[in-house]
């Protein structure tokens, strides 16, 4: 189960990642339950929407009546709201494979500066992965809002060697995502893209995606010369859940990504509500965020625009 169904506690999640075998080997996870938000069980959907006036601007301080969901066509009740800049728990997926070598410092010294923009209450995690998903930070401090810690956690880990399991890393990191205490989950993958060693199929990842309430934003490092790189399967993944996919030019570029990501995750509004269709079936789900401010500003919006329902 990923994080978005409710029972008792937002956020729980199963303790086994799906398409789990001794092909790989997925990271400690911290044990601790989610603290407690609704008491009856629900399924909830929460929303990270992203408002910008037309000049690119972030539109603060709105309040929940200023916006209207829609779940094909219908209109939902708002049973969850949050203002910009709430905490949030925030995972960091690292391809440690041995085509990241040359990048290895940059993209560490880019992760730190990721943190030290993010809220000092966000719970903040990392792995890396190559064959293998290992997480950064040690199962009895699962997570961290200190770039220092961060930074030195992820030089020990990151090791940038073997092949890539991009889709073993997502399950995992939704997984771990689940484990965390705040509303908000967010990823941040970079990799380019490419996989050759896991077993989640991409497919089984969008899936895991649609479902999850996590957004997750991707950015694609890749090498004209590489011939495994799938730049448009991390966007694919990106606009799944409502994130947004990067590919900067040069690995020099990457500390303004993160930065740039960590602005938009602090001025992202959280809405929260449980579908008024309780069938659960396999049918993508059409979302539309609409909203509305008493001088008729032309705004953007940016929401995810579908969820999958999880099956009973």
């Amino acid at each position: 189960m990923y994080p978005r169904l409710v029972t008792a506690a937002i956020a729980i999640v199963g303790s086994t990642l799906v398409g789990d075998s001794s092909a790989h080997r997925s990271p400690a996870l911290p044990q601790e339950a989610a603290q407690a938000v609704f008491s009856a069980r629900s399924e909830l959907v929460v929303l990270h929407v992203m408002v910008k006036d037309k000049s690119g601007s972030y539109v603060t301080g709105l309040p929940s009546e200023a916006f209207t969901v829609l779940e094909d066509g219908q209109q939902q009740t708002i049973q969850f709201f949050g203002l910009q800049d709430e905490p949030v728990t925030v995972g960091l997926l690292i391809d440690g494979s041995g085509s990241m070598l040359p990048v290895r410092d940059r993209v560490i010294a880019a992760v730190g500066a990721f943190a030290e923009s993010s809220n000092q209450d966000d719970e903040i995690f990392a792995l890396t992965f190559n064959e293998n998903v290992q997480a950064v930070l040690p199962a009895n401090a699962p997570f961290t809002g200190d770039a220092r810690t961060l930074r030195t956690a992820l030089s020990d880990a990151f090791v940038a060697r073997g092949r890539t399991g991009l889709h073993d890393a997502i399950e995992a990191g939704l997984e771990y995502a689940g484990k965390g205490h705040r509303q908000g989950k967010v990823l941040v993958v970079v990799s380019d893209g490419g996989d050759n060693a896991s077993t989640a199929t991409f497919d089984e990842v969008l899936r895991l995606t649609q479902i999850s309430n996590t957004v997750i934003y991707t950015i694609a490092l890749t090498d004209p010369l590489e011939r495994d790189a799938r730049p448009k399967r991390l966007r694919k993944i990106a606009e799944a859940s409502g994130g947004e996919a990067f590919r900067p030019r040069s690995v020099a570029q990457v500390e303004d990504v993160l930065r740039h990501i960590a602005r938009d995750i602090r001025n992202t509004y959280t809405i929260g509500y449980v579908p008024t269709n309780s069938v659960r079936d396999s049918r993508l789900r059409r979302i539309r965020v609409l909203v509305n401010t008493p001088n008729r500003r032309d705004l953007r919006v940016r929401a995810r625009q579908g969820y999958l329902p999880e099956e009973p």
